[in-house]
């Protein structure tokens, strides 16, 4: 006979022994012996190069135990995950900290911009050696053809086409001002840095926002149009730090201090095109510069698909990604269905409880993920694996609720003439009969959680979306698809087994 105490008492102690293992796993943030610091980096070839360079000198330098999460989305998710503790530092530009975080009009002097962050807790080491602005680039050919040399030249042409990074569209120092300051009357479409250098040299866009040290403006023989209103600000590269972290790790923050006028421009577009033209990976480029080598010039051959797909780390991806995956599905089984016979049983539940998991399916992944960083003081696997769960409730809880208002009233009333109470009645009759409808709901589910888990790479959680971003920031196909083959294929044998499940259950076997 089903005990529905013993199986709840026992549901709350596999939840907490669950969570006690994440938290305690391999694959949670550690503290190591000595001096631990985290580095972040965004998701573009010259921050992933600074974090490395940064990882480098602090592990040579100073001994440190350094982790480095790397593409870790926007500014405002790096913003978030500074500020809580969640990393210690991480590269940036003057002009960014000042217009788009901290709201200046214009970019302050460096001890004032250190003054302004420090109502954060966090400070911005000297300049680095070179800025990296942003700028609006065509095709010399098209710019000589049409006559573009300057932005407000393009006001004069209408027509042309503008695709722009998701961030340039939305920085208050990006295109919002700058369509105001040049009275621009384009409607761009947003694309990806890296892709939009393809559409651009495939003729699909006419016009891209590019930076000043970007290492495809000379191969793909771009145009950067002069700023004739001076409305980009001054873009000094720096790093940003917790103002702990001079206390907490004094030797590791030293490496920070070095680096200090240490990089040229040169310097930075030459690793730039040894990672993004030569097919360098981004720690052999920033070993070649701490240890003092100069970065070859010579293009390589880029690994293949099935090179990149069985790499070294191929095993490490596949159990963070299905620890994600599982993890999130274990706990939007565990609350949805819960929910569901609630939505069920309630006719004043049910309209709020559908419609609040439908809500929390229509909130952006990364404004998601920025604000449970903030909420839990940490990146990595917690908060995405937290994501995952919210994302996936829906599905279980419209189709437990689905499935439980399938059943009759006669089938109810038969249970209740054998004297089971509500509750048991409930347990050993609807629920068995609802169980083919809540399986879909899990299936569903557990299909979507797959390609979604792919975003916890922007929060340093890992899985194969890590591939996926790192390609993306090369514009590396074959990395890409390293890293979409295995969620793709993992997705098929997640629904093959649910179908499995699913024939079983309705074979006549099953109903004996």
């Amino acid at each position: 006979m089903f005990n529905k105490n013993n199986y709840l008492q026992n549901y709350r102690c596999a939840l907490v022994a669950f969570a006690a293992w994440l938290l305690m796993s391999p694959l949670a943030p550690q503290v190591l012996a000595g001096e631990a610091v985290t580095i972040g980096s965004k998701r573009f070839t010259e921050s992933y190069i600074l974090g490395e360079i940064l990882t480098q000198r602090m592990q040579k330098d100073a001994g440190a135990s350094v982790t480095h999460k790397q593409g870790l989305g926007n500014t405002a998710i790096l913003f978030a995950a500074l500020k809580s503790g969640a990393i210690d530092v991480y590269p940036d530009y003057t002009g960014t900290l000042a217009f788009e975080l901290l709201g200046l009009k214009a970019v302050p002097p460096l001890p004032e911009l250190n003054a302004a962050l420090a109502a954060h807790g966090l400070a911005v080491s000297a300049p680095l050696g070179f800025g990296n602005s942003y700028a609006l680039a065509m095709t010399a050919e098209q710019a000589a053809a049409v006559g573009v040399a300057n932005i407000s030249d393009l006001s004069k042409h209408v027509n042309l086409r503008f695709g722009l990074s998701a961030e340039f569209l939305n920085r208050k120092d990006g295109w919002p001002a700058l369509r105001a300051a040049y009275g621009l009357a384009a409607q761009p479409v947003g694309l990806d840095h890296g892709l939009a250098y393809e559409a651009i040299k495939g003729g699909r866009i006419d016009v891209m926002d590019v930076y000043t040290t970007d290492a495809k403006l000379g191969r793909y023989g771009l145009k950067v149009l002069a700023d004739d209103r001076a409305f980009f600000p001054p873009y000094e590269a720096v790093l940003v730090y917790r103002t702990d972290l001079p206390s907490r790790a004094p030797a590791a923050f030293r490496a920070v201090q070095a680096m200090a006028g240490g990089i040229s421009a040169v310097a930075m577009m030459r690793m730039n095109a040894a990672a993004e033209l030569d097919g360098q990976p981004f720690a052999q480029v920033a070993a070649d510069f701490v240890g003092g080598v100069q970065t070859a010039a010579t293009a390589q051959t880029r690994p293949g698909v099935l090179e990149r797909l069985f790499a070294a780390d191929f095993w490490r991806l596949t159990l963070e990604h299905c620890v994600l995956v599982f993890a999130a599905l274990a706990l939007s089984v565990g609350v949805g269905v819960p929910l569901g016979v609630w939505a069920a049983r309630s006719r004043t539940a049910r309209p709020w409880i559908l419609g609040v998991t439908g809500v929390l399916q229509t909130i952006p992944a990364l404004a998601l993920l920025a604000f449970l960083i903030a909420a839990l003081g940490r990146i990595g696997m917690v908060p995405a694996v937290v994501a995952l769960f919210l994302y996936g409730l829906l599905p279980i809880v419209r189709n437990t609720e689905a499935g439980l208002a399938g059943v009759t009233g006669g089938m109810r009333r038969a249970g209740q003439a054998l004297g089971l109470r509500d509750g048991a009645v409930m347990q050993l009759i609807e629920l068995p009969l609802a169980l083919p409808s809540v399986l879909a709901g899990v299936k569903i589910s557990a299909v979507i959680n797959v390609g979604t888990a792919t975003i916890a790479a922007f929060i340093g959680a890992g899985g194969y979306g890590e591939r996926i971003v790192a390609g993306l920031a090369v514009n590396d196909h074959a990395m890409m698809l390293a890293g979409a083959i295995p969620a793709a294929v993992l997705a098929l044998a997640i629904q093959g087994t649910f179908e499995a499940a699913e024939r079983r259950l309705h074979s006549p076997v099953s109903t004996l």
